[in-house]
């Protein structure tokens, strides 16, 4: 087992190696520097050549970073503001038809607002801005800020309640939502209440992935008691302000798991050969999700306290493999700017 793998069973609170085969398939088998130098890396998404575009959150930069570590600036997005928080430069989506048409969408803070717009990216640098989607109200935090292509080839978004608890509640806003939109940005065919809606009763929402079987499934900053893993279905309400985690109260839809919030303040999530691995910032690991069906088997932690905060994973096309990002420079992690690191985890 490589060095610096720990696994923790969930809700332990304590780490140990596992027993040599007792291991699935497919876990964390070894971690690698592949980048470092960063400030806040939050976004991040695949070109074509299997490099990726990952943003910057309080410095608007967007770099592209290859396999072998190289890095180049991409460009800066325009029209970017900070919130002295946990606003600025968030997603980042590559077009799933960027051969033809270069597009890259990138959600971020501006002055009116959180929104979604598009640039184009010719493999060199980003160019024209358009804004798509505005009226998405921001706060110093719970801004959402995670966007990616679906399988459908639609857009989806996570906004945050922008610390209003009841927009979240109220259809008619776009805070405390999932979104779904085409890649114009108006509301896909199909969305449940005709609106860019996909998906409300979201506190501050941060992961999204699909499984092989294309369900999709979302990570969620709590409040102070649990933080979330939701399997999302268009038109359902996830509970909050009503709900923190499980309750029994009618037409709100549980979470498939859930953590106490020392454990977890997820952020990125994404889907490889049979589990989910889901970011966490103040729990400071990788959290494993067997998935089998809509069911979820039981977590367990690697890397705990290795790290830092861990901020964006997904999965490496073609490969049985992740990268990693932390952002320890977040104000949160104590560390200055330049050491944040996108890291390769190997999978076997």
């Amino acid at each position: 087992m490589a060095a610096g793998l720990l696994v923790s069973v969930a809700g332990t609170g304590t780490a140990a190696q596992t027993p040599p085969g007792n291991r699935a398939d497919s876990v964390p088998s070894g971690i690698k520097t592949v980048s470092s130098g960063w400030t806040i890396p939050w976004g991040m998404s695949w070109l074509p050549d299997g490099s990726a575009l990952i943003s910057e959150r309080n410095s608007f930069k967007v770099f592209k970073l290859t396999q072998s570590g190289t890095r180049t600036q991409a460009g800066t997005v325009p029209n970017v503001v900070t919130t002295g928080g946990e606003g600025g430069l968030l997603g980042a989506a590559v077009s799933p038809n960027w051969n033809s048409d270069h597009y890259v969408f990138f959600m971020h803070s501006a002055e009116d607002g959180n929104r979604i717009a598009r640039m184009t990216y010719d493999g060199t640098s980003l160019s024209g801005y358009t804004s798509l989607v505005t009226g998405i109200k921001k706060n110093k935090y719970h801004n959402g800020g995670r966007i990616k292509f679906g399988p459908d080839g639609y857009l989806y978004a996570t906004a945050g309640d922008a610390q209003t608890q009841d927009l979240a509640q109220s259809k008619s806003s776009l805070n405390g939502k999932i979104l779904r939109m085409t890649p114009e940005g108006k509301p896909a065919p199909g969305n449940p209440f005709g609106t860019l809606v996909y998906s409300y009763g979201h506190r501050n929402p941060q992961g999204l992935t699909w499984d092989a079987q294309g369900r999709l499934w979302s990570s969620e900053f709590g409040a102070g008691t649990y933080d979330e893993l939701n399997l999302i279905e268009p038109g359902k309400n996830y509970g909050w302000p009503v709900c923190e985690g499980t309750c029994s109260t009618s037409g709100m839809t549980d979470p498939e798991r859930q953590w106490p919030v020392g454990q977890a303040s997820p952020s990125g999530v994404t889907y490889a050969d049979g589990a989910l691995y889901m970011a966490a910032l103040r729990g400071e690991r990788l959290w494993r999700i067997p998935v089998n069906g809509t069911s979820t088997g039981t977590p367990a932690a690697y890397y705990v306290n290795s790290y830092g905060r861990m901020r964006t994973v997904e999965t490496l096309p073609g490969k049985n493999a992740l990268w990693l990002s932390t952002t320890n420079a977040d104000g949160n992690g104590g560390e200055p700017a330049g050491s944040d690191k996108v890291f390769r985890i190997d999978l076997g």
